[in-house]
């Protein structure tokens, strides 16, 4: 499984850091998405942000574990926000199935590594 996770987890870190700072730099995409959605933009910068803070927690995870799991764990939660966003403006399942997609590695991601959070900074 050690595999699997290494390449779920450069996976996801890729991803997120690419939409990360595409909705933080402004990307035309991201601005326009936002604005289908009926969100605020600085709620645009903030999902950034977090996106940013998953990927950091899981190329951190490279060498300590423990953060793998609290950075799928973030990325996870940001994803079923992504899924629910577009299940509430009903776009078509093609717009959906990206974040789906993510979401869904990133909670086998934290399944996979859940049993590190023990070993997580502060938890001991």
């Amino acid at each position: 499984m050690n595999v699997l996770s290494i390449v779920l987890e450069s996976l996801l870190a890729l991803m997120f850091l690419m939409a990360g700072f595409g909705k933080i730099s402004g990307s035309k995409m991201h601005v326009e998405g936002f604005k289908h959605w009926g969100l605020p933009q600085w709620f645009r910068i903030v999902t950034g942000l977090v996106e940013l803070a998953g990927a950091a927690a899981l190329i951190v995870g490279y060498w300590d574990p423990s953060w793998v799991a609290v950075g799928a764990l973030i990325l996870g939660i940001t994803g079923i926000g992504g899924v629910i966003t577009h299940l509430r403006v009903k776009d078509p399942f093609k717009q959906t199935f990206m974040i789906l997609l993510l979401a869904i590695i990133s909670i086998v991601l934290f399944t996979i590594n859940a049993s590190d959070l023990a070993d997580f900074p502060g938890f001991k």
